[in-house]
């Protein structure tokens, strides 16, 4: 099956994946390995901005916490749209090692929703592997979703509801204070980097607070496409080489 990224996008499916557990590096060696679809979900269009009203109250909730702890609670107690259908609310992680990386995803996945951790199930267990072939771990980096509360069906989230979790996601980034970021997928790397990520693959953007930012594949579609995983182990090196730098 030879599908791209892009044909994914212009299909409007959202694809979530399983795997067999070997090496990242391993993966890479085998790219072509026969993937295999589990489920798919409608996109939905995005919609109207989010009101004034209430963009200003995520923005005022958002502010108050000066730790992610706190910031954390914050989130528990914000009541966005996707609040009352989702199973978990699926907070930041926050290394214990911090080396100075933050990784952000788009949505929680069925697995996140029912376990309540982030990127969990088939695509953490690559991305585990992603971060071990580069000498990292979970206990290294910190991971953010876009939206913390699982959409119906997992579809792609509206307008409405990536505007009221950015200012936590944005307030998050602040207090983590990284070097760099690592986006996983499509929606991640527009609304974080702001590049179309079958254009900008792997490109390093400097955000105006001088963060470099690397947009990648997510873990999803590299389980669909394991053709991908070299150009996403060039662009892990990069970031190994670049935070060894600072």
């Amino acid at each position: 099956m030879n599908i791209l990224l892009k044909d994914l996008v212009m299909a409007g499916v959202q694809w979530e994946l399983s795997e067999t557990s070997v090496g990242f590096m391993e993966m890479v060696s085998h790219a072509n390995a026969t993937p295999s679809r589990t489920r798919t979900a409608a996109v939905v269009p995005a919609t109207a901005p989010a009101t004034p009203m209430d963009i200003e109250t995520a923005n005022a909730m958002a502010s108050r916490p000066t730790t992610m702890d706190a910031l954390n609670r914050m989130i528990l107690e914000f009541n966005h749209p996707l609040r009352g259908g989702a199973t978990n609310v699926v907070v930041p992680t926050v290394a214990k090692n911090p080396n100075s990386l933050v990784v952000i995803t788009d949505i929680p996945s069925g697995d996140d929703d029912a376990s309540g951790n982030i990127l969990s199930g088939a695509a953490g267990e690559l991305l585990d592997k992603m971060l071990a072939a580069i000498g990292m771990s979970r206990e290294s980096v910190s991971i953010l979703p876009l939206i913390f509360w699982r959409t119906p069906g997992g579809r792609t989230p509206t307008r409405i509801e990536l505007d009221l979790a950015r200012p936590f996601v944005s307030r998050a980034i602040e207090l983590l204070e990284p070097c760099a970021i690592l986006t996983l997928g499509t929606l991640s790397a527009t609304e974080i980097a702001g590049v179309d990520l079958m254009k900008n693959h792997g490109g390093e953007i400097v955000l105006p607070n001088d963060i470099h930012v690397f947009p990648i594949y997510h873990p999803n579609y590299l389980i669909l496409k394991p053709g991908a995983k070299a150009d996403v182990w060039n662009v892990l090196q990069n970031v190994q080489k670049m935070l060894k730098s600072v």
